[in-house]
């Protein structure tokens, strides 16, 4: 007999064996777990919707709103995120995932939410969206219950092996810095200006990585900032996701400044670290594909390696 009820202590097991069969391209380890999940901050065991076939888990849904602000007092108090979901296999077909959205949203309205985003929550998302190619079933459930894709972030990796800082670089750095402009490592009077550089030109969730990550694992050496005479004007990292020290980001140039080359001077400098460094390969998972960065990135050297779906579902009261 199918049940379903929440999560409970001692579920954690079960959850991560069934999510690596479920989801075998995506796997998680215990530690990634109960780091991105039971430790955030805005965990709700009551978000957590299992399905049970007598004693054995064969199908799970996570939903998450928010406790904490990411920034000031904001909790987007009509939002809520729904970051995996999975039902094993031999069970398909018999509208668990179904009965486990319905559980969500009665959940989630209870709670006040009016809007359901697939999967784009921050600070712990797992990944950006759905992945079309990789998940077809999971893209096609989401559309035939109402969700509509909003965007479509593309995940991108370079390999290092054959980086090199070219001679066109090189000449527009050289230009740059007859003008004033500076690219260097950051320093410890340097943090509190890029976080907050970080939270107000781009996304708290960045300004939370620079800081969470120097926290954790990240050293001043991971993080290149861009002056031009002794205004902050852009800056980039790696490593500030989960101690990855292969993955890129965030990175980020003032907007005002863009179209003299600060970005791609920073991206160069901060790969020919990363290279310096021992590492083979750098990646990151959500960029536009059409947008400036991410012609940025297809001119050196990174290719697109996966693609999603940003989707949301209107609930509650209109």
């Amino acid at each position: 007999m199918i049940t379903f009820r929440t999560y409970q202590s001692g579920d954690e097991e079960q959850i991560i064996q069934l999510w690596n069969k479920c989801l075998p391209m995506d796997p998680i380890t215990p530690n990634r777990f109960r780091n991105l999940i039971l430790l955030d901050a805005n965990f709700d065991p009551n978000g957590l919707w299992l399905a049970n076939d007598n004693e054995k888990i064969i199908g799970c849904m996570y939903g998450v709103r928010r406790l904490l602000p990411m920034i000031g007092t904001e909790l987007e108090e009509e939002n809520a995120w729904i970051t995996f979901f999975y039902v094993e296999k031999e069970y398909q077909g018999q509208g668990i995932a179904t009965q486990l959205m319905e559980y969500m949203v009665k959940f989630l309205t209870e709670n006040g939410r009016k809007h359901i985003f697939f999967a784009s929550y921050a600070p712990n998302y797992i990944l950006p969206g759905v992945d079309e190619k990789i998940y077809p079933d999971g893209f096609q459930f989401l559309q035939r219950i109402g969700f509509e894709k909003l965007y479509s972030p593309v995940a991108m990796d370079r390999n290092l092996i054959d980086f090199s800082l070219t001679e066109e670089i090189l000449t527009l750095k050289e230009q740059r810095e007859s003008e004033g402009y500076t690219i260097s490592i950051a320093k410890d009077k340097d943090l509190y200006e890029v976080i907050q550089f970080a939270n107000r030109e781009f996304n708290p969730d960045w300004g939370r990585a620079i800081r969470e990550g120097l926290l954790q694992v990240v050293p001043l050496e991971r993080i290149l900032i861009a002056r031009h005479h002794q205004e902050l004007v852009g800056f980039c990292l790696y490593g500030g996701y989960e101690g990855v020290a292969e993955r890129f980001g965030p990175f980020g140039v003032d907007p005002n400044q863009q179209g003299k080359g600060i970005g791609k001077l920073l991206l160069h400098e901060c790969l020919y670290q990363m290279k310096a460094e021992g590492l083979h390969n750098a990646w990151f998972l959500w960029t536009g594909e059409k947008s400036s960065a991410g012609h940025l990135y297809s001119k050196s050297g990174f290719q697109i390696t996966r693609k999603f779906h940003v989707m949301k579902k209107d609930i509650g009261m209109k």
